[in-house]
């Protein structure tokens, strides 16, 4: 405030100088040197006083004078920093110089002059005005609405039918006017819902491709309407929706790009959405409890899946701990709760599988993945017993009969040596076995103490295997495989998480082990499948990484939500990092799982701009009156600006950043198509 008032006070006494005559004469040899330039644009004979022109020479030197105070006033300002000044105290009073110009009209008529300067400050306050609403935006608003001319803004007209998709112009085109007519009338009629449009765009393009369909396809919209070409379980949509969802392009929306420095100007404010071409390269989310990836990435991303089921488009298997968090049982086809009497289906042990070495590398993997780094022996072990228990019996081994052969059980070997004495190669996998039986290595007493976890009283109804022995009546469910991923369906699987915590893990690793082997193994792969892990603490495996890459091929992805990376093995972080296409950080990770992923995201290329101030020393006495004055109006010495543009590698995220500035409700999200394309990691704010 004192700087802007010192330099009104020079600016006034410059002025003061020029207008009583102190700056002519003397030491400048030209008399009203400061009004020649107004002078050399009026003609000698407008300056006579008895001239008829001689008042619009008067006129001309007041504006001059206009001129000149407006120059000075620029510049005294820019010294004072007279806009800051303005911007704080200069709107509350500005009704005062308003009133200003109707104290000048009061004068007496012989200053015309001052009518000049109040209509010009009319003028410019009318353009500051107009300006100031220009700044707040207001202007876009007003052209939108008035549009063009000052009329209201005309609705565009309907696009014709054969743009608009609600008409269906690919079956017009194919012919089948009568059936375009009947679903163009259903939709109009809010009949014909998001879920029935997209599940018969996708019965249209099987018949593309198969054109012998043509006739069931027009026969079921003819029959059915909107209705045709159901899902199998006859519902046409979720009994709830908790995300926005776009099932013309499959994407869920779960979040807004923050308005952040550290995002590309182009993506500010814009939403961020998943997809199946996005979920398909995997999805690894990280975050604390409470961070919000059950509410905010996985239950949207399960219902959106679901809704694509629905329409014939996806296959999902959501696991969780936590059962409803994920979406009523109403919404899912299967329902398998592990561990509960109530559960409606059971859990087949071996995945489908019908070959033995299949089924030991599966099973293997679920029981000591995360305690060996190579499961190799621990599938040979299970194989060894698991083939001459198929020879000799016609079917796998239940939990309770495998615990007793991978136990050293006499009477059980001597049974299963018994069922295949006709068969010597099983005979020489038996023998084998034994041999290794003994060492002191030996992987079995590992496998047998893991298989103990699932052969208690809570799971007695669970894990049958067809032709087992009969557990009672009443305890007959059908059994799911993860081979039906190969049809649209929608399951969710429960897990016994409280005091069954070592179950749980030992069932999620199964199922991403059985998960990778089935949709790997399809023939047909134009579904989309997607495993769903809410928790996967504990779950990761090195052979499950190795699936992961290999599933963008087979057209299926998993989403993984950790609390910590932690929670996987230190030796597989890094590589799991690097298999999966898209990773998410949550608010709140520790340090060392923030420079995990910010070793992951790498670094880029920035322009920073240094600037270095340095005192200018002065040595004339003009120079050191002026920087004295300056230094006065100022506040500050007169110094000299050195600024250094320069390209600079960074992080993109900083593992200190990632861990301390991400703000609760927020996650940095980086994603990578299928097709190649990707994004940098960028900073969103869930749910928004």
């Amino acid at each position: 405030m004192t700087g802007a008032f010192v330099a009104y006070l020079c600016g006034w006494l410059l002025w003061s100088l020029l207008w009583n005559g102190y700056l002519e004469g003397g030491w400048i040899f030209v008399a009203d040197w400061w009004l020649l330039p107004m002078q050399w644009l009026v003609p000698v004979d407008w300056r006579t006083p008895g001239s008829p022109d001689f008042e619009v020479y008067i006129g001309a030197l007041y504006l001059w004078y206009a001129v000149l105070l407006t120059l000075l006033a620029v510049g005294f300002g820019r010294i004072g920093n007279w806009r800051e000044i303005w911007q704080r105290y200069g709107v509350p009073v500005w009704p005062l110089f308003v009133l200003l110009p109707g104290v000048w009209r009061e004068m007496p008529r012989s200053l015309t002059w001052l009518t000049w300067v109040s209509n010009l400050y009319y003028v410019l306050l009318a353009a500051a005005v107009v300006a100031a609403v220009g700044r707040a935006g207001a202007w876009p608003s007003v052209r939108r609405r008035l549009g063009t001319g000052g009329s209201s803004a005309v609705t565009p007209p309907p696009p014709p039918p054969a743009a608009d998709p609600a008409e269906w112009p690919e079956l017009r085109d194919a012919g089948l006017t009568e059936a375009a007519a009947q679903l163009a009338e259903a939709t109009r009629q809010g009949v014909l819902g998001d879920v029935d449009y997209a599940r018969i765009r996708r019965a249209w393009q099987g018949v593309r491709t198969r054109p012998e369909r043509l006739a069931a396809f027009t026969e079921a919209v003819r029959t059915r309407g909107a209705a045709a070409c159901g899902h199998p379980s006859g519902l046409r949509d979720l009994p709830v929706r908790t995300a926005t969802h776009d099932l013309a392009t499959g994407q869920v929306l779960i979040g807004t790009t923050a308005d952040h420095p550290r995002n590309p100007y182009a993506r500010r404010t814009t939403g961020v959405a998943l997809e199946p071409g996005v979920l398909g390269t995997s999805l690894l989310a990280v975050g604390p409890a409470g961070a919000g990836k059950t509410v905010r990435l996985v239950r949207p991303v399960v219902e959106a899946l679901c809704l694509q089921a629905l329409a014939n488009r996806a296959a999902v298997v959501a696991v969780t701990a936590q059962g409803p968090a994920l979406g009523p049982d109403e919404a899912f086809d299967v329902v398998v709760s592990v561990g509960r009497r109530e559960s409606t289906h059971d859990l087949d042990l071996y995945g489908g599988a019908d070959d033995p070495d299949e089924a030991a590398r599966i099973l293997a993997e679920a029981l000591v993945g995360d305690l060996v780094s190579d499961s190799r022996r621990a599938a040979t072990a299970l194989a060894q017993l698991i083939g001459p228990f198929l020879a000799g019996y016609g079917r796998f081994p239940g939990v309770p009969e495998l615990r007793e052969l991978l136990g050293g059980t006499p009477e059980a070997l001597a049974a299963l040596r018994t069922a295949v004495a006709d068969d010597p190669a099983q005979l020489r996998e038996l023998d084998a076995r034994q041999r290794q039986a003994e060492r002191g290595d030996e992987v079995g007493v590992l496998l047998a103490e893991r298989i103990t976890v699932l052969d208690r009283p809570a799971f007695a109804g669970f894990f049958r295997t067809m032709g087992g022995p009969d557990r009672g009546e009443g305890e007959e469910r059908p059994q799911f495989s993860l081979r039906a991923v190969e049809h649209p369906l929608r399951v969710r699987v429960d897990l016994p998480e409280r005091g069954h915590a070592e179950a749980s893990r030992i069932v999620s690793r199964l199922l991403l082990a059985q998960f990778a082997e089935a949709v790997l193994a399809r023939r047909d792969r134009s579904l989309f499948a997607c495993l769903v892990l809410d928790d996967a603490t504990y779950t990761v495996t090195g052979d499950s990484v190795r699936s992961l890459q290999r599933l963008r091929s087979a057209n299926a992805g998993v989403l993984l939500a950790l609390r910590s990376l932690e929670d996987v093995p230190e030796a597989l972080r890094a590589p799991l990092l690097g298999a999966v296409g898209c990773r998410m950080a949550f608010a709140g990770i520790t340090p060392w799982d923030s420079g995990r992923f910010a070793e992951t995201w790498g670094t880029e290329w920035v322009q920073t701009r240094d600037v270095t101030n340095r005192q200018i020393i002065a040595d004339e006495p003009l120079t050191k009156a002026l920087h004295f004055m300056r230094r006065l109006v100022t506040g500050r010495a007169a110094t000299a600006e050195a600024v250094t543009v320069r390209e600079v590698e960074r992080q993109r995220w900083s593992p200190s950043d990632l861990a301390h500035a991400v703000p609760p409700g927020h996650a940095v999200l980086s994603l990578t198509h299928v097709r190649g394309e990707h994004t940098p990691p960028l900073l969103v704010e869930l749910g928004s």
